[in-house]
C-alpha cells in the first residue's frame, strides 16, 4: 500500500492540463465491445480504473493497442465468453466498479453476460438496482448465485420497450443505453441521467450508426439497429480534476491556470466556486485562478446559510463535494454541505477535525463547515484515503496545513488522478510517494 508524504505550505504557479474524464472513459471503452470493427478512443486518462478495465478487455479477446500516449484502439471481434467463468475474471471485475457497464453491451451481442458483485469506493451502498431491472425490461433474464456472488444475465434476444428509470443514474443509463442500440424495435429511456459524459457515449454510438434521439435530454430514443460499425472519439477533459485544482489553488492561495478546461461542459462547477468568493476568470477554453488570501461565502438572498447540494445533471456533481467541504474550511463564513446520493462519503471529515477544521457532521448526509478564513491553518497529519474523492480532498487539505502530512492507501487517488504527485510536483508541491 502506498502513501503520499506532503510538505505543507507551499504554494503552486503555472498552467496544468486536466487527463481525460475517467468516467467518460469507462462508458465508451466499454461501448467498444458492441462492435467487430476498430474503435480508436483519444485522451484516454492513464489511472488505475481504466488501466484495469483495458486489461480485462484484453483478457476478454479484445485486440487492443496503444499506439501513442492517451490514445489506444480496441477490436473486440474474437470474445472469449469463456473466460467470464474464470477466476482472472471474477477477481479483476470485481473490484472494478465501473466493470458493471460490461453487462449491457455483452448481453446486447452475445446474449450473456456474467456480473460479480463490484467494489469500488468506500462509500456506502451503491444501487445497481436501476442498471438490471432497465436490462430485464430488454428482455433479459438476471439470476443470482448466492455462492459466488455474481448476477448471470442471459436473452434470447433484446426487445425494444418504454421504461421510466427509478433515478437518473448515470452509469445506469449508459448501460441501458449500450443495451437497447442493438435491441429489436424502439426504445424510449425516461428520466435519463444527461451529463457530459453520457452525452459523450451517445455521440460515439452515433457515430458508430446507433439510431438515438433525444441527446442531453432526460428522455432517449433508441430505434435498434443489426450491426454498429467501428469510429474515432475524443473524451472529453474531466470536470472533476478541473474543480479539484480550482480547490487547490484556493487553499494554497496560490495563481493557476487550467488549460483547455471544454468550458460549456462545466455546468455549474465555476459558478459554484464563485459563490465561496473565490475568482474563477474564463480565458478562451482556459481557466484562470488569480492567488487570492481570503475568499468569503455568500449566504442566500434572506441571508440564511449557504447550502451546496448534490444534484443529477444539470445539478452539481456529487464527486466535488468532498472537494467543496475542504475548501470551506479555510473559507470566511460557514456552509452547509448537503451530500444526498452516498451516506458514507463525508465520514473522512474526521480527519479534517483532527487537523483543526470546525465542522459539524449533522448526520451521515449533511455537515456544516464554519470557515477560519484563514486566521490559524491547518496542522498536519496522518489520514488513510477511504475513496477517491475523499482522497484529493484530504490532499488538499495537506497542502495548505503547516507541516508534513501522510495520507495511506493512496492507490484510490490513483485510480481517478493521474501522476498527481507528479504534475503537482512541477507547479511548486511537494509530495513524495513512498
Amino acid at each position: 500500500m502506498a502513501t503520499f508524504v506532503i510538505e505543507g505550505g507551499r504554494r503552486l504557479s503555472g498552467e496544468i492540463t486536466p487527463q481525460g474524464a475517467k468516467n467518460e472513459a469507462l462508458q465508451v471503452i466499454c461501448a467498444t465491445l458492441l462492435t467487430t470493427e476498430k474503435v480508436t478512443i483519444h485522451n484516454v486518462p492513464d489511472i488505475l480504473d481504466v488501466n484495469n478495465l483495458i486489461v480485462l478487455l484484453s483478457e476478454m479477446g479484445v485486440k487492443t493497442d496503444h499506439p501513442s500516449p492517451g490514445t489506444y484502439s480496441f477490436r473486440a471481434d474474437n470474445i472469449d465468453l469463456d473466460y467470464l467463468q474464470t477466476e482472472g475474471f471474477f477477481k479483476k471485475s470485481a473490484s472494478l466498479r465501473g466493470s458493471v457497464m460490461l453487462v449491457g453491451p455483452l448481453v446486447a451481442r452475445f446474449g450473456y453476460a456474467l456480473a460479480p458483485k463490484p467494489g469500488g469506493d468506500k462509500i456506502g451502498r451503491r444501487r445497481l438496482d436501476t442498471h438490471f431491472l432497465g436490462i430485464q425490461k430488454l428482455g433479459a433474464d438476471f439470476i443470482y448465485d448466492v455462492e459466488r456472488q455474481a448476477y448471470e444475465v442471459k436473452s434470447e434476444g433484446l426487445k425494444g420497450t418504454y421504461m421510466l428509470l427509478d433515478e437518473a443514474s448515470v452509469t445506469g443509463t449508459a448501460n441501458i443505453l449500450m443495451a437497447s442500440v442493438l435491441a429489436k424495435g424502439k426504445t424510449t429511456i425516461y428520466n435519463a441521467a444527461c451529463e457530459p459524459y453520457l452525452q459523450q457515449l451517445t455521440k460515439m454510438l452515433l457515430s458508430m450508426g446507433a439510431k438515438i434521439e433525444g441527446l442531453a435530454s432526460n428522455r432517449l430514443t433508441i430505434e435498434g439497429v443489426d450491426l454498429l460499425c467501428g469510429c474515432e472519439h475524443t473524451i472529453l477533459p474531466d470536470m472533476i480534476e478541473v474543480g479539484s485544482f480550482i480547490g487547490m489553488a484556493a487553499m494554497t492561495s496560490s495563481e493557476l491556470r487550467i488549460k483547455n478546461v471544454s468550458y460549456p461542459d462545466l455546468g455549474l462547477i465555476p459558478d459554484a466556486f464563485r459563490r465561496f468568493g473565490i475568482m474563477v476568470n474564463h480565458e478562451n477554453d482556459d481557466i484562470i485562478v488569480p492567488a487570492q488570501e481570503h475568499y468569503s461565502i455568500e449566504t442566500f438572498i434572506d441571508g440564511s446559510i449557504l447550502t451546496v447540494a448534490d444534484a443529477p445533471w444539470p445539478g452539481l456533481t456529487p464527486d466535488l463535494l468532498s472537494v467543496f467541504l475542504v475548501v470551506a474550511t479555510q473559507a470566511d463564513g460557514s456552509v452547509l454541505i448537503h451530500q444526498k446520493m452516498f451516506e458514507s462519503r463525508l465520514f473522512f471529515v474526521d480527519k479534517l477535525i483532527d487537523m483543526g477544521a470546525q465542522i459539524i457532521l449533522c448526520d451521515p448526509h449533511r455537515a456544516t463547515v464554519i470557515g477560519a478564513n484563514r486566521r490559524y491553518n491547518l496542522r498536519a497529519t496522518n489520514m488513510v484515503s477511504p475513496d477517491i474523492r475523499a482522497g484529493i480532498a484530504m490532499l488538499i487539505a495537506a497542502m495548505s496545513a503547516e507541516g508534513t502530512s501522510q495520507i495511506h492507501n493512496i492507490d484510490q487517488i490513483d485510480r481517478g488522478y493521474q501522476d498527481i504527485d507528479k504534475r503537482l510536483n512541477a507547479l511548486g508541491a511537494r509530495i513524495t510517494r513512498i
